[in-house]
């Protein structure tokens, strides 16, 4: 494993300061210093470094008496724009955000789900981005920064889609499809994006172990231990969809068989009302967004078979969970994703209900399960910090993210850096 070097504690110190800001909002030199834990003297030296490359700027000067004034730094959100791109099997969602990570523009395009060529789905990605950021070149001029997440196993050094069961793709390189966008295009898998949103927006602020469930077509989990975001030697840790919840179960387009996604993901919800009810009219429903929000209308109105269909999907859920707590031992799960939002109300009060079947009573204690509280579109907003952390590594202000800063360098060959991006090159500060 990379030995953890002097060059990567700087670096990581850099990306604190900054984390903190989106925390605290306007500060002090000394008021980061204390939320960091780091010295004054390197949080001065950092500020230097960012006020020089137009990251911060000075918010305001208060002059304190029998004192020197004190500058309360801000990040500048002017300095830049971010688009983030959540794509999924029926969407492409790109979001505008100015360098402080807030909302400046939207668009959505649909997509076909039944259609997987890489280029239609690249056309849907430019014009979702030409949507958000609109028709002015001055603003498009302004973009510094293009985060796409892409579904299934993704090698974010390479900008490669790896493997996308639902399309059937293999070794498809994003990045290179994106090039006429003249950007710089950062490609990630929406599992990191979603966790990094809750480390930075979410729960993250109060717990360092956490998962965000994400619940669509497909689903998975994105998993912070300790502060940091765990990424798997390949990018690929997190699918939890495709642990096993039935063996010899029903077919899931991984290849395998009796998955978590199979029986949780929105095609296994329309698999399990055909074993409820075979002439349900809602099975005539083709579409899959279509589908789980007729069902959310249908629960609303009474539908005892829609009902069923809640409860089982429950008890699979809570299965899947279980094994997932009692393997990483984590005190908070949030579900997210658009199948999630539209069945939260009566879904989330289930699986807590069927918790305790299928959590070890150590691991049960003080655990808590709820939906996503990170607001908007959480995939778009990780793309987005993703983003924003490839910006600072051009300018030479990178590091891995994280929610709580590291206050001791770890001893020589052992690395907690299966979080981060890709490390900056030999030239970066």
């Amino acid at each position: 494993m990379a030995r953890h070097t002097a060059r990567d504690l700087r670096s990581e110190n850099r990306f604190e300061v900054l984390h903190a800001l989106f925390e605290l909002g306007p500060s002090t030199r000394q008021e980061l210093a204390r939320h960091t834990g780091l010295s004054q003297a390197t949080v001065a030296t950092l500020v230097t470094e960012f006020l020089s490359g137009g990251v911060l700027h000075i918010a305001a000067v208060e002059r304190n008496t029998g004192g020197r004034p004190q500058e309360r730094l801000t990040i500048a959100p002017d300095r830049g724009r971010i688009v983030g791109v959540d794509v999924a099997e029926t969407y492409v969602d790109a979001v505008v955000h100015d360098l402080a990570l807030g909302v400046l523009g939207h668009a959505e395009v649909a997509l076909d789900e039944e259609e997987n060529d890489p280029a239609y789905v690249v056309d849907g990605i430019v014009r979702a981005i030409d949507g958000a950021v609109g028709a002015d070149a001055t603003e498009r001029a302004r973009v510094i920064g293009v985060g796409v997440s892409m579904p299934g196993h993704v090698h974010p050094d390479a900008g490669v889609s790896v493997f996308a069961p639902n399309w059937d793709w293999h070794d498809v390189r994003i990045e290179e499809l994106l090039e006429d966008l003249a950007i710089p295009v950062y490609v990630d898998n929406p599992l990191k994006a979603v966790i990094l949103s809750e480390m930075w927006f979410g729960v993250g602020n109060a717990v360092d172990s956490m998962a965000v469930v994400n619940l669509g077509t497909g689903v998975g989990a994105g998993i912070a231990l300790d502060g940091s975001l765990i990424r798997g030697i390949t990018n690929n840790a997190g699918e939890w969809g495709h642990t096993l919840l039935e063996l010899d179960g029903r077919a899931c387009r991984c290849g395998r068989r009796g998955c978590v996604e199979a029986y949780v993901g929105a095609p296994g919800l329309r698999t399990t009302l055909a074993e409820i009810d075979p002439g349900h009219p809602l099975l005539r429903q083709q579409r899959q967004r279509d589908f789980v929000e007729r069902v959310a209308q249908g629960l609303a109105a009474g539908d005892p078979a829609l009902s069923v269909l809640v409860l089982r999907t429950a008890r699979y859920l809570a299965a899947g969970l279980g094994d997932l707590v009692n393997l990483l031992d984590v005190p908070h799960i949030t579900l997210t994703g658009w199948a999630s939002e539209a069945l939260a109300d009566r879904l989330v009060p289930a699986v807590r209900d069927e918790l305790p079947h299928h959590v070890l009573p150590g691991s049960l204690a003080g655990l808590v399960v709820e939906p996503s509280r990170v607001p908007g579109n959480a995939v778009a907003l990780g793309m987005a910090a993703f983003t924003l952390q490839q910006f600072l590594t051009r300018l030479g202000l990178a590091s891995p993210a994280r929610t709580r800063p590291r206050p001791d360098p770890e001893p020589a060959g052992f690395s907690r850096r299966a979080g981060t991006v890709p490390s900056p090159g030999p030239d970066a500060a």
